[in-house]
C-alpha cells in the first residue's frame, strides 16, 4: 500500500453506528438522531425546554501526580440536556447502543459527582 492510499482511506465505525446529519447537526448514530426528532417535537409541544446538544461535564480536573506528571482531565459528554416541564427537573440523557465498560465507570463517576436526573436511552 502506497502512503497516498493510507490517507484515503475511511475509518469504519467501532460498533457499526452510521453518522447522521439532521438540521445541520452531526449524530454519532441514527438512533441518537431519532431521539434528536423526538425531543424536538417535545420541545415544539412544550413538555421540555432549554434543550442542549452534547453537555460537557468535568469528572476529574487535570492535575500534577506526586511525581510531577500531568494528567489530562477526564469529561463526560452527554448527548442531550434538557428541562422537564412537567417533573419541574432538569434531565441529562445519553443515546447508547454499545455500553463499553470506559463508559459505565464515567457515568458512575458523574452522577456521584453531580445532582443529576440521568436517562438512557
Amino acid at each position: 500500500m502506497q502512503s497516498k492510499d493510507y490517507l484515503l482511506q475511511v475509518k469504519k465505525p467501532k460498533y457499526k453506528n452510521k453518522k447522521t446529519v439532521v438540521d445541520n447537526i452531526e449524530f454519532d448514530s441514527k438512533k441518537e438522531a431519532n431521539r434528536y426528532f423526538e425531543l424536538k417535537f417535545l420541545l415544539k409541544v412544550g413538555e421540555i425546554k432549554n434543550l442542549e446538544f452534547q453537555p460537557k461535564y468535568i469528572l476529574i480536573d487535570d492535575f500534577k501526580d506526586f511525581e510531577g506528571i500531568w494528567h489530562r482531565k477526564i469529561a463526560y459528554i452527554a448527548d442531550f440536556r434538557y428541562w422537564d416541564v412537567k417533573k419541574e427537573k432538569e434531565i441529562v440523557e445519553d443515546v447508547k447502543g454499545m455500553k463499553t465498560e470506559v463508559y459505565r465507570i464515567k457515568k458512575k463517576l458523574l452522577l456521584h459527582k453531580f445532582n443529576i436526573h440521568f436517562r438512557e436511552i
